[in-house]
């Protein structure tokens, strides 16, 4: 697995999710266990942050058991640089599923390009996690 490459005398900056917030106040409670995150848009950006800060455990514990992989590496080149969230369907804090759909968009060496998903997500014991991806 990679290493959290995050540095954590940064957590004052700000948050790779987009939201403007510090890591530490943002995603980086859910990434630490402190908080869960409240509705399947924040799940989302968390795991977008996840995967530009290199956390893959928080990556596998936000995975669904039934599509989650036994192990997760990431490519340490591949640069995360911005998320974009396009549109989202129920997912809130009186649903059992919803749907985030976003454009995430990296650099792979000299190559950047962007990853569209239409996302679903849903609860196990309470708590949201990603399930994945829909058919385009």
């Amino acid at each position: 697995m990679a290493k959290n490459r995050h540095p954590r005398n940064h957590d004052a900056e700000p948050c790779p999710c987009g939201l403007g917030q510090p890591y530490r106040a943002c995603c980086g409670r859910f990434h630490a266990g402190e908080a869960a995150a409240p509705s399947a848009e924040l799940l989302m950006r968390s795991r977008y942050s996840a995967f530009a800060v290199g956390d893959t455990a928080y990556l596998l514990r936000s995975w669904h058991p039934d599509t989650r992989p036994a192990r997760l590496e990431l490519d340490p080149a591949q640069q995360w640089l911005r998320l974009e969230i396009l549109g989202t369907t129920e997912g809130g804090a009186f649903h059992a599923e919803g749907t985030v759909e976003f454009r995430a968009h990296y650099r792979d060496g000299r190559h950047t390009d962007a990853l569209h998903e239409h996302s679903r997500f849903v609860r196990v014991a309470g708590a949201w996690v990603y399930l994945d991806a829909l058919p385009e």
